[in-house]
């Protein structure tokens, strides 16, 4: 698989997840975030393409780690400025929106940035569960975001799955 198509699909996704964002909740629009099942992750958050979404534990304390190169592998999940992210059924924790320092708003689930993994290419997959990078000299551990909230973590593999960048 060659990764600038990857990135090119994960680009899109994020502008198709960040349109759907828009709704403000009336007419039916999807939730920005919902809580889905996902084999190997159990019941976790998803964005309103059926993506499994993660967070790192190197995000925290209103900081954004994951920046520049990270993010053509850790899609952020967006919304347009002035809006408000939205849950579905499932979805227990607080969403809010941080300001990302490369720009854009992005969606947060307990005080945890939110992210989609370009690799998975598609709904309810979590191939970026228990994941290990770097990225700017920084160490980076994924996890499927549980829907019961940022207490628990989805468990860690302790691998890099195949992925090795």
């Amino acid at each position: 698989m060659r990764w600038d198509r990857v990135l090119g699909l994960g680009a899109a996704a994020a502008a198709c997840v960040a349109l759907a964002g828009c709704g403000g909740g009336t007419g039916g629009a999807a939730a920005t975030v919902s809580a889905r099942d996902v084999a190997g992750a159990g019941t976790v958050l998803v964005d309103a393409a059926g993506r499994t979404l993660y967070f790192t534990d190197q995000d925290g304390g209103g900081q954004i780690r994951c920046v520049a190169e990270c993010v053509s592998a850790w899609v952020p999940l967006t919304v347009p400025t002035g809006t408000i992210p939205t849950g579905g059924a499932g979805v227990n924790g607080a969403l809010a929106v941080l300001a990302r320092p490369d720009g854009g708003n992005q969606v947060t689930y307990d005080g945890r940035p939110l992210y989609t993994f370009a690799a998975d290419g598609g709904a309810a997959k979590s191939t970026g569960n228990g994941v290990r990078d770097s990225f700017g000299g920084i160490d980076f551990v994924w996890h499927a975001a549980p829907a019961a909230g940022s207490g628990s973590p989805a468990p860690d593999t302790g691998g890099d799955n195949g992925f090795g960048y």
